[in-house]
């Protein structure tokens, strides 16, 4: 039976007191994202110089990355308050409406997921993030009527999975549009450690290190995975984390040394043994592996296609020669275009 999600870097309701715990609450405590914290130090220190909120931030990258952390942390170099939530959970314009005539001067509103706005909700957000104002349409049928309000200035931060999918008009009322990254090994061995050190977990160097190399460049697997190795070294190893117990630990919970774990492995193994290796249609491929098409196009494939596991064509995805001996299949022969037959 597989652990569902372990490597998804999609946050389990069940994470999330867990992640606010580890959460760095100043830029300087963050790791990682070296330049990003850069360009945001600039925005902060001038927008303070001149005695006004930060511009408009829109943070993009796949789940895990640190978008949230990094929008709060923003708040806290500001001396802000921080106001949050999600796109999905802003059903009316009404909803979004309640939350900007609260803000106070200065504030950072926080919304998550905000490609998935409603469009009469984004609608609601032009003129608020533009000109700082907000219209408010009041009684119904002939005798509506429209009133603006002033709102105080404000920072807006959006979070999303998916750049492409924020509208260009809304997009485009961001003063800074950032992407955030994959890390590298020796960030998440530095993340690993941090979080060791609040969770009073004994690590050692190539503890981290056998984490590290198996987070698929994401703080947020890294800290799961350091729960699940803390479990099994309570359980089997005298609550000490070396290389040789991490390692161990990991095996059990079946993530490999490339960081796949079953569910990356089912993918490819639906891609090469039941479709022959491509190409398949994302949604094909989502029933054969029992998940929803947005989680393995969101929480899957970005890691698959930056390995060089997996390809996206026009006509779906298609497994490389990579993929085929991750598996232990000797892969066909290329045909004439170097396209595997």
């Amino acid at each position: 039976m597989r652990d569902e999600g372990l490597l998804s870097g999609v946050l389990r309701p069940d994470e999330a007191a867990f992640e606010a715990g580890l959460r760095p609450r100043r830029m300087d405590e963050f790791v990682g994202q070296v330049d990003l914290k850069e360009r945001l130090a600039i925005l902060i220190e001038a927008a303070a110089g001149r005695g006004e909120p930060v511009d408009h931030l829109l943070f993009s990258g796949p789940p895990g990355l640190g978008k949230t952390t990094m929008a709060a942390i923003v708040a806290g170099e500001m001396g802000a308050q921080f106001r949050a939530t999600a796109g999905p959970a802003l059903e009316r314009a009404g909803d979004l409406a309640a939350i900007l005539s609260n803000l106070e001067r200065g504030d950072v509103m926080f919304i998550d997921e905000i490609h998935r706005l409603p469009r009469a909700v984004e609608e609601v957000l032009y003129s608020a993030m533009e000109d700082f104002q907000l219209d408010v349409v009041v009684g119904r049928g002939p005798a509506a009527r429209s009133i603006r309000l002033d709102l105080p200035g404000f920072t807006l931060i959006g979070a999303t999975t998916r750049v492409g999918r924020v509208s260009a008009p809304l997009r485009d009322r961001f003063g800074y549009v950032a992407r955030m990254d994959y890390y590298p090994a020796h960030e998440l061995e530095a993340v690993v450690g941090r979080s060791a050190g609040i969770l009073e977990i004994e690590v050692d160097s190539g503890g981290r290190s056998e984490i590290a190399t198996r987070s698929r460049g994401t703080p947020r697997v890294a800290n799961r995975l350091l729960r699940r190795v803390r479990d099994f070294a309570a359980v089997r190893a005298e609550g000490r984390v070396d290389g040789a117990t991490a390692r161990r630990a990991l095996e059990v919970f079946e993530v490999d040394r490339a960081g796949l774990d079953g569910v990356d492995r089912a993918i490819l193994e639906a891609v090469v043994v039941k479709f022959g290796g491509g190409p398949v249609g994302l949604s094909t491929l989502a029933i054969a592996v029992g998940e929803e098409p947005e989680t393995v196009e969101d929480a899957y494939e970005p890691f698959l296609l930056q390995q060089g596991l997996l390809q996206r064509t026009p006509r779906g995805r298609i497994a490389t020669a990579l993929a085929y001996r991750h598996l232990g299949i000797e892969p066909p022969p290329p045909d004439s275009q170097g396209t595997l037959l």
